[in-house]
């Protein structure tokens, strides 16, 4: 059974960093997308950074510069660093795995077949 646990949400103000992991137990991260997402209150779900299946990393243009998506998968954890946070990168953040593309691109949420459960991220002004 596969599960993927994230963690490293929490509660900073503007200009503050996180650190977020997702752990995956009975998967391996391999060459299919892995990524970041987002939903905030009353949003659609985002794509926030994700990692192609050249193992090429494209970020929300929201984020470019402040976040940075890596893989290890010795570890088998997916790490997102955020730095220079905003209020409007308040939301629940959930991670990916073994999704598949697109029109190029690993931003689709549903053509993922492995989601965690969410961590909280709120960043005060």
């Amino acid at each position: 059974q596969v599960k993927l646990v994230e963690s490293g949400g929490g509660s900073v103000e503007t200009g503050g960093s996180l650190r977020l992991s997702c752990v995956a137990s009975g998967y391996t991260y391999s060459n299919y997308c892995v990524g970041w997402f987002r939903q905030a209150p009353g949003k659609e779900r985002e794509a926030v950074a994700v990692i192609e299946n050249d193992g090429g990393a494209s970020y929300a243009d929201s984020v470019k510069g402040r976040f940075t998506i890596s893989k290890d998968s010795a570890q088998n954890t997916l790490t997102l660093q955020m730095n220079s946070l905003k209020p409007e990168d308040t939301a629940m953040y959930y991670c990916a795995a073994d999704g598949v593309t697109r029109y190029g691109t690993c931003t689709y949420w549903g053509l993922y077949d492995y989601q965690g459960q969410g961590t909280q991220v709120t960043v005060s002004s």
